[in-house]
């Protein structure tokens, strides 16, 4: 497929986040957008007003004419999408090329000096910081982000001449080795998508595989807790916000009104008092990650300590929400045991005189029957915890795994499942400290409406 022959794109699944940025892409190119989505979302709209022709049926009545010509229209799909959809086997049928989000990425990619961010979390944070350190500095460049930076509420940034990409390297469906960075970074290799991989040593064997299509003359970055699986790379060095050993690893960390300060050392030297408007340790570490990204792109260290101080956060990522004098209200994406550890510990030291309550949607049936163990032991940090059934996407129901699992082995009292329309009104009537909504699912679609609850 040559891009440049492109003059209209579909899109198969286009509410997704990852599509989305594809679309905003073409959409910045002046190439027409069409595409489909099951439900209306926040998203959609955005793109709608944006230009982009959305349908949420999938007849074919409502199809765009001009789509059959198979020469100048590009056809992307996502995994999501189930076999049955109407559009999906019309497409088929007409001998239709359709390709996968992570195919475009990897034709794009091409036509520049790529960074990609991989791992089983962080990869978001990761990847936006990075393209804003990037961004605002004289190196500029173009970014797909899987997350709604605040500063311009896109996840899509395009730069007119800069020759750097920033891209998030998906692990799911193993998306990521249609990539080949020149600078590649690995956040965590915790067991996930069971589903696809099977065991964990077959995702951590995609993830070397991933690390060696890595420029031989460019940079692998991978936590120093992963340095034993990466031995065999020439080109490794390690980030860490602990290990003292580490090539990137802060200092003289300071917490001064809700602001981390700190100097980051580097292989080159170090980067004396950089701030991070941004809330708790995960995040922290999720900024030494992305300055290092930024150092091997050779952003100057007086760029990175100006851009870090002004970075304006990630929709869902350890978002504040809501604030007064009673009432603290976080938002964030985790979906996994590591990840809700990692949210609710953070929180847990910014307020540790605040009890906390958790309301957590579940993602997968599958990510639930294997992680049942480690969400009962992560949600448990919280004082109290409301569970919402379990989010599908695109899986079908596992006879015998629901939400009910997790809450067999909570081990604190105060916790229950409520259906998800019933949430804001037993919030409204409940005496709160410390609010936080976790999950990959639908359950954003209830933080706009928590808020006006509660204010």
């Amino acid at each position: 497929m040559n891009l440049e022959q492109v003059n209209k794109v579909y899109f198969l699944g286009i509410g997704g986040i990852g599509m989305s940025a594809l679309a905003r892409y073409f959409m910045h190119k002046n190439i027409p957008v069409f595409g489909y989505d099951k439900t209306p979302s926040p998203l959609t709209q955005k793109l709608i007003e944006e230009g982009a022709e959305i349908i949420f049926n999938d007849s074919l009545e409502l199809l765009p004419d001009g789509l059959a010509d198979k020469n100048d229209v590009l056809y992307i799909f996502t995994p999501a999408i189930p076999e049955n959809n109407s559009i999906f086997q019309y497409f088929k049928k007409q001998n239709i090329r359709l390709y996968k989000r992570s195919e475009i990425l990897g034709l794009l990619s091409q036509q520049y000096k790529c960074i990609g961010i991989a791992g089983t979390h962080g990869k978001t944070t990761v990847s936006s910081i990075t393209a804003h350190l990037l961004h605002s500095s004289k190196v500029g460049c173009q970014a797909f982000l899987g997350g709604i930076l605040n500063d311009n509420q896109s996840n899509l940034l395009t730069h007119p001449t800069s020759n750097w990409m920033v891209v998030e390297a998906d692990e799911y469906d193993r998306s990521f080795l249609q990539l080949y960075p020149h600078i590649g970074i690995i956040t965590a290799m915790d067991a996930d998508h069971l589903d696809i991989y099977g065991d964990h040593s077959q995702l951590q064997n995609t993830f070397k595989e991933y690390a060696q299509q890595i420029d031989t003359d460019g940079q692998l970055i991978v936590h120093s807790k992963l340095k034993e699986h990466f031995t065999a790379y020439k080109n490794c060095r390690s980030y860490s916000l602990e290990d003292s050993s580490a090539d990137y690893r802060p200092e003289n960390i300071k917490l001064k009104e809700g602001y981390y300060h700190f100097n980051l050392i580097h292989p080159k030297g170090i980067i004396q008092d950089l701030r991070l408007n941004m809330p708790g340790m995960i995040n922290l570490e999720n900024s030494i990650a992305a300055s290092a990204l930024a150092l091997e792109a050779e952003v100057s260290d007086k760029e990175i300590r100006n851009a870090l101080a002004n970075f304006g956060g990630v929709k869902r990522r350890m978002e504040l929400v809501f604030k007064n004098k009673d009432i603290v209200y976080y938002d964030d994406y985790a979906h996994h045991p590591e990840e809700i550890n990692a949210a609710l510990g953070s929180l847990k030291k910014l307020y540790p005189n605040k009890k906390m309550t958790v309301v957590f949607q579940p993602h997968l049936f599958t990510r639930t029957q294997d992680f049942q163990d480690g969400f009962a032991e992560s949600l448990s940090l919280a004082d109290d915890i409301i569970l919402l059934d379990i989010y599908p996407a695109r899986e079908e129901p596992i006879p015998g795994i629901t939400s009910q699992i997790i809450l067999d082995k909570i081990t604190k009292n105060s916790k229950q499942i409520l259906p998800k329309d019933q949430v804001v009104s037993f919030l409204k009537n409940k005496e709160l400290d410390l609010l936080v909504t976790l999950g990959a699912g639908d359950i954003d679609r209830l933080v706009e409406p928590i808020k006006t609850a509660l204010s």
